[in-house]
């Protein structure tokens, strides 16, 4: 029951997030409630397959952004908007701050290191993180564009009548 509830807590809060992200590029307000669904989705599914299931970061991203994609394209022609408009706002609670963050933060350490053992650390830190978090982005990025290259004429006239 305790993973549950972490699984519906992690969907709510992403939907949340989506919400206020899909704000900023004014949507249709009947927009709102397909790009917080299509978030909740996409977010509860990757934490289960890294988090559940052992999936990797970069994979689990990579599967969860495909399926937002997929979503996306389902939904753009009940709202007449492109898949885009979902598909942008559900992806963005999905980046891997914290991995940014100990990238800069490991990169500033690096800077004012004297000893070789701290220098190499702090490198080898740099290194991860930042390559985790490239690699999630892309991962995302291209997940959510497969589908729409593969749907293309469905997505595309999304937003005719």
């Amino acid at each position: 029951m305790e993973i549950f509830v972490k699984i519906i807590e992690d969907a709510v809060f992403a939907a949340i997030a989506a919400i206020g992200f899909s704000a900023i590029s004014n949507p249709p307000k009947v927009a709102f409630k397909y790009c917080a669904l299509i978030a909740a989705v996409g977010h509860a599914l990757r934490y289960c397959l890294t988090t559940l299931w052992g999936m990797h970061l970069v994979w689990g991203s990579f599967i969860s952004a495909f399926v937002i994609g997929c979503l996306a394209i389902y939904f753009a022609p009940k709202v007449k908007c492109p898949p885009e408009t979902f598909a942008y706002p559900s992806l963005l609670p999905m980046i891997p701050g914290i991995y940014a963050y100990k990238s800069l933060q490991a990169f500033l350490m690096l800077l004012g290191r004297g000893s070789e053992e701290e220098f190499t650390h702090y490198a080898y830190l740099l290194q991860f993180n930042g390559l985790t978090c490239v690699l999630v982005v892309f991962a995302m990025v291209l997940g959510q564009m497969i589908p729409i290259f593969l749907f293309k004429r469905k997505s595309f006239s999304a937003t005719r009548g």
